[in-house]
């Protein structure tokens, strides 16, 4: 086995405008940079070479978290120190949170032989997201660690679909304001109209017929949120501008990336998810908000391993 391993761990895309909660995507890029190796000392130690001065006490660590209830599972003496270099931005709605979680957990599980099975590492990294938002949520730590588009058809007992897709193109916009999950959380209102809710379902069962059939057009009409969509984006300035400019430049659709402020468009092919990264970029540009973008593709591997060292 391995005594050290480095890992990339993509940024994913939680709820897919309808699926809140429920559905998520890996991207290509942007990822994080993570080293996991024995340690001679028992317990976890945790070090960031990134600028965001993310805490360090393990307790407090989203990957910190994670890796101490694998390592409770484990039920042996254990040692290890994770160094990470984040480059997803905390805060972006791109699954920072489970980018970490989800690779402290797959690259331990590595360095013990597979000890673990996915469903098990989920439930780990899912800690992880606890301490981020305060909610045991899953539509990012999926993706990232199965790859590809991620259906939760239960929490509890815990029941995750990979789903079959055709090939997509996806630019991000990241306007450099902050959201952060809890707060776009207590927005939300506890109940909803059954005629939206028929709708949403409606939206939801599209959707993932769309990916598994290959059929982009009913993607496109899936992409549709009626619940979270028009409460969340408020807080994201020049999103409805950004939204109907990137349909009109051939976008299949698109939205809230996550809880946000990063909104995200699929795309059939390249050459338009370039067209849409301008117009995301002329649309920021003249609010005259900061922003990044990304034109990337569908992860279909999840996260991936750099380095193993015996």
């Amino acid at each position: 086995m391995p005594r050290k391993i480095t890992i990339k761990s993509p940024a994913t895309i939680a709820n897919l405008v309808c699926g809140f909660d429920i559905l998520g995507l890996a991207l290509e890029e942007p990822y994080d940079l993570m080293t996991l190796e024995f340690s001679d000392d028992y317990g976890l130690k945790i070090k960031h070479i990134d600028e965001y001065h993310l805490p360090e006490k393990p307790e407090d660590n989203v990957a910190g978290a994670a890796l101490l209830s694998l390592m409770e599972a484990y039920n042996k003496p254990l040692g290890f120190t994770l160094t990470i270099d984040k480059i997803i931005k905390p805060g972006s709605g791109l699954g920072s949170s489970a980018a970490s979680a989800a690779g402290g957990v797959f690259a331990a599980n590595k360095l013990l032989n597979n000890a673990f099975t996915n469903d098990e590492l989920i439930k780990f990294a899912m800690n992880g997201e606890k301490v981020a938002s305060g909610v045991k949520h899953a539509d990012n730590i999926t993706p990232c660690l199965l790859g590809g588009v991620t259906l939760i058809r239960s929490i509890h007992p815990l029941d995750v679909i990979k789903l079959n897709s055709p090939e997509l193109f996806i630019t991000v916009v990241h306007p450099q304001i902050e959201v952060k999950t809890s707060d776009a959380r207590q927005i939300l209102k506890e109940e909803v109209q059954l005629k939206k809710a028929i709708k949403q379902w409606g939206n939801i069962a599209g959707l993932v017929a769309g990916l598994m059939q290959g059929d982009y057009d009913l993607i496109g009409r899936s992409l549709e949120d009626v619940i979270i969509e028009p409460i969340r984006s408020i807080l994201i300035p020049g999103f409805d501008e950004v939204k109907l400019q990137c349909m009109q430049a051939g976008a299949l659709g698109g939205g809230i990336s996550g809880s946000g402020p990063s909104i995200f468009m699929l795309n059939k092919n390249q050459e338009t998810a370039l067209q849409v990264e301008a117009v995301m970029t002329n649309i920021y540009t003249r609010i005259g908000i900061d922003f990044k973008t990304y034109v990337t593709k569908l992860n279909s591997k999840g996260i991936s391993i750099i380095n193993e060292e015996a």
